[in-house]
């Protein structure tokens, strides 16, 4: 996954380091992975902006919890398989990009990134990132 900050979190970070705190931040107990569709670019754009409405709703889709390891080298990655329901029904549109987010819906969007190959979810199938391939760098 190539990936972004939000502008939320960009400027959260900001704040917390460079000017004492003064946004009142701390780190969200859970995390979540929200998956969507659309022409990437687009979706990017609008997940930086905070803006959610390319995310999944059909087959009984719902936010998974995501878990990390230690970071090293300015990179960290999901240290547990991230596992989305069976699909009940086909999901919207193929599954483009994704996002890490501080909330089970709604929230704040924190991380984005286009998948490097979009999957297609249709009935049966279950959606999964497996150990070590969310990965997450500043650089």
């Amino acid at each position: 996954m190539s990936n972004a900050a939000s502008n939320y979190l960009e400027n959260a970070t900001l704040d917390f380091w460079l000017n004492s705190n003064s946004g009142g931040h701390s780190s969200p107990g859970t995390l979540y992975l929200g998956l969507f569709h659309g022409t990437a670019a687009g979706v990017l754009a609008n997940l930086e902006a905070g803006t959610l409405t390319d995310e999944v709703t059909l087959g009984s889709y719902t936010r998974q919890t995501a878990t990390f390891g230690s970071a090293s080298g300015g990179s960290i990655s999901n240290d547990a398989a991230v596992t989305f329901p069976t699909a009940t029904a086909n999901y919207d549109a193929a599954v483009t990009c994704i996002a890490i987010l501080d909330a089970s819906s709604g929230g704040n969007v924190l991380w984005a990134g286009e998948l490097s190959v979009t999957k297609t979810v249709t009935t049966g199938d279950q959606f999964q990132v497996a150990i070590g391939n969310l990965q997450v760098s500043l650089t």
